[in-house]
């Protein structure tokens, strides 16, 4: 059924690190929503894993002394999306997390498992890409934080080490602090589907709710990897809040992002639904910030 050579417990953050080290062909498994579909399928049949699943230290959330928000590796997305913290601070991420699977895909699936696996369609990555996200490493030389962008390379493939394991994701006080967000996931069914496209965008307005402070505006589908549109952000932040930036944001994300086609949607349709998603994000996390066109 499951063709697994040898299966190691970690039984700390330290001694998985130490496993990593000691067995070079070993890999993670958390909660296995990914990892063991591969190995069914038999695509990483005959592997060596570690197991982290019972490391409770990785799964807590909370907010640190300077404000930047913690989550846990290990934290699922059945715990994300009901977690009081990320609630009062982070809600798009819980909104984000309730359209992962289904219930039971979300009991299991951890958010570090969603980011590690590298795929542009992971439903956190677009949001945690648009407010800044920094993961954080720990490996035999210590801790390494790496800003969200960095740690995507390519599809598939991310910048962690072998031989580091991912103990927690940050969002810095700056990012989101006043902010405001919304995530639209288009896909044809309304549960258990992959997205066609995800777009989060998030808003800063200005205390007289008249002008953007600041947009941002992230992608999963719209290329190789999660991408943010520098180019919409631009055209939006520090203009009148109205609805002539909106459209002059959504119109230059064009230049931004790459999507291919596949069996699941054209690029063509793609392109044309970062536009119409852009807008409909981006005024839906207006009115959740008190604005209104």
């Amino acid at each position: 059924m499951y063709d697994i050579e040898t299966i190691y417990e970690a039984e700390n953050i330290s001694h998985a690190v130490k496993l990593l080290e000691e067995h070079p062909e070993a890999q993670i498994i958390a909660g296995g929503s990914d990892m063991l579909i591969e190995i069914r399928e038999g695509k990483k049949a005959g592997c060596t894993l570690v197991s982290i699943q019972k490391l409770e230290e990785l799964r807590p959330i909370s907010i640190c002394e300077n404000g930047d928000l913690r989550i846990g590796a290990l934290a699922t997305f059945s715990q994300i999306a009901k977690d009081p913290v990320i609630h009062k601070y982070l809600p798009v991420l819980a909104e984000a997390a309730e359209l992962v699977g289904g219930p039971q895909l979300r009991n299991i699936a951890t958010i570090g498992g969603n980011v590690c696996n590298g795929v542009t369609s992971a439903d956190s990555a677009s949001t945690l890409m648009a407010y800044d996200a920094v993961m954080e490493y720990l490996g035999p030389k210590g801790v390494r934080l790496v800003p969200i962008e960095e740690h995507y390379v390519s599809a598939g493939k991310t910048s962690l080490a072998h031989d580091e394991v991912l103990t927690a994701i940050i969002i810095p006080q700056k990012s989101h602090e006043g902010s405001f967000g919304h995530y639209i996931k288009y896909c044809p069914r309304n549960a258990m589907d992959i997205a066609n496209l995800g777009c989060s965008v998030n808003v800063r307005l200005s205390g007289d709710k008249k002008t953007i402070e600041t947009m941002r505006v992230a992608f999963g589908v719209a290329g190789p990897v999660p991408m943010r549109s520098k180019s919409a952000e631009k055209a939006a932040s520090g203009k009148p809040l109205c609805t002539a930036a909106i459209e002059k944001a959504a119109q230059a994300v064009i230049g931004d992002i790459n999507p291919r086609t596949s069996w699941r949607a054209t690029k063509e349709f793609r392109l044309h639904l970062a536009l119409e998603l852009v807008k409909r994000a981006a005024l839906e996390a207006i009115k959740k910030a008190g604005g209104s066109i």
